[in-house]
């Protein structure tokens, strides 16, 4: 599938961000990365990290509801699919990723910011925040992703058709799959299956964080349904590593759907951490 196709489709879920969404690129020694910036700009920073392929724009039922009191940055990865252009500095592992976002929230002009990932933005959101706790005031993690635990066997072995010969027919049977029964978005599914095909993407992996050592005011917000991991055991680490943070469940979620189901509810709870509650 050619580039073409992605970035049209790209644009399309671009209408789906309310009209005053300020698209910014900000250069860093990694690349150029593209960052959709909404809410009033006295506002408390909020970096929103996607998960993968899923691009800065799978915020877009948040945003207005996030931006009421925040200033919010949904990222395109450094690395992934999306308008973020990797150039310049090699990007080699987990270090390069948090050299990545120091310069990222310079290029803002954000010295400390709330900090918010899904999936493999949420492995990325951990790590960041353990390498500049200084920067990071409250951190979400959204079904995080080799965090707290691997990934099932039997998630790995759906998803590696996919990786090894991708098409956008069997991304779309593999996202059918994990987000089953919900139905997100058309817009964001095209994309989605789309980002699956664009090559030259450069995701980095690595160990998990040792997320015990987190001292800033964590939430852990877990996908009922999720199948890339088995909640319950994810849920446990959780709380043995962090007792002083919350961990939950939102009813009805997938792994994949988790920023658009619900979004009401996923909105009111993070709001409401982000906003100091409990």
């Amino acid at each position: 599938m050619s580039r073409t196709a992605f970035e049209l489709a790209y644009d399309q879920l671009r209408t789906r961000w309310p009209k005053s969404t300020e698209e910014r690129d900000i250069d860093t020694p990694y690349g150029c990365t593209r960052v959709q910036s909404y809410g009033p700009a006295d506002g408390t920073p909020l970096v929103l990290l996607p998960g993968g392929l899923a691009t800065g724009l799978v915020w877009f039922a948040n945003a207005p509801a996030l931006g009421r009191n925040h200033r919010i940055h949904a990222v395109d990865l450094m690395g992934d699919v999306g308008r973020t252009e990797h150039h310049g500095t090699a990007l080699r592992n987990a270090n390069d990723l948090n050299l990545w976002l120091d310069a990222l929230l310079e290029g803002l002009g954000v010295g400390s910011a709330h900090l918010c990932g899904h999936s493999y933005g949420a492995w990325i959101a951990a790590n960041y925040a353990l390498h500049a706790p200084e920067r990071v005031t409250r951190l979400a993690l959204l079904d995080p992703t080799q965090v707290f635990a691997g990934f099932r066997l039997g998630y790995l072995l759906r998803a590696l058709p996919t990786l090894i010969r991708p098409t956008q027919d069997r991304a779309r049977s593999f996202l059918a799959w994990e987000t089953a029964p919900t139905q997100p978005d058309e817009t964001w599914q095209r994309l989605y299956a789309l980002a699956a095909t664009v090559a030259g993407r450069k995701i980095i992996t690595g160990r998990r964080p040792r997320a015990a050592d987190l001292r800033m005011p964590v939430l852990v917000l877990l996908a009922e349904r999720s199948r890339a991991h088995q909640v319950r055991h994810v849920a446990d680490r959780a709380r043995r590593a962090l007792p002083q943070a919350e961990v939950t469940v939102l009813p009805g979620a997938t792994h994949h759907s988790l920023p658009l189901t619900a979004p009401e509810r996923l909105n009111d709870r993070l709001a409401d951490f982000l906003n100091g509650g409990s």
